[in-house]
């Protein structure tokens, strides 16, 4: 359990480092849209590049982030049952959907989105539209984020049965950690709060 668990902490580490980075592809679909607003207004022009690059890059950020956003617990859940449930059974339901319903999704996708990727690469196939740009790179993100969602499910599988184990303590238990941007709010909040008390005779 132990050489387990330390794959599961590199996964961990892995999809946290993939979701630092992947805002910047955010970022960077937001500047190209405006500068395509910009151009189309002021000079009355376009590219369908512009636009798909746009696409491209929203949806390699869709699904490179599938596996931080599962590490954060930040999917979508229907807690109406399972909020009753004693904790013990919560994990259960975790270690079910994680070994029946995710990882045999993750691997049917993988299955059929493999060859796709690989014949939109050889064929060196390109978007319809005019102008458009090659397709494979937006297909290679398919095997990619799956991966990553995959290995970042059996993580969160191995971390529930240490649980129930009584190896490690409660995984879904999420640590509060502040962000920069509140450490920053709060010290200008102490900041203006000492001014007012300056300023009191």
């Amino acid at each position: 359990m132990r050489a387990l668990l330390k794959f599961s902490r590199g996964v961990d580490w892995l999809n946290a480092q993939v979701g630092k980075w992947v805002i910047w592809l955010i970022l960077g679909s937001t500047v190209i849209s405006g500068l395509n607003a910009v151009v189309r207004k002021a000079f009355n022009t376009s590219s369908n590049a512009y636009l798909e690059v746009q696409w491209y890059l929203f949806a390699a950020a869709f699904l490179l982030a599938a596996g931080y956003t599962l590490l954060n617990g930040e999917h979508v859940k229907i807690d109406v049952i399972s909020s009753k449930l004693s904790k013990r059974k919560q994990i259960w339901i975790d270690v079910i959907g994680f070994a029946f319903f995710l990882t045999p999704v993750c691997i049917v996708i993988l299955y059929y989105g493999i060859p796709f990727f690989l014949q939109g690469f050889r064929s060196g196939e390109v978007s319809s539209n005019a102008g458009g740009l090659i397709r494979w790179p937006v297909y290679l993100m398919i095997p990619i984020g799956f991966s990553l969602l995959m290995l970042q499910g059996l993580s969160e599988l191995i971390k529930r049965v240490a649980f129930l184990r009584g190896l490690i303590p409660d995984p879904t238990q999420k640590v509060h950690v502040k962000t920069p941007e509140e450490e920053l709010a709060e010290e200008l909040r102490r900041q203006a709060e000492a001014i007012e008390l300056a300023k009191k005779p």
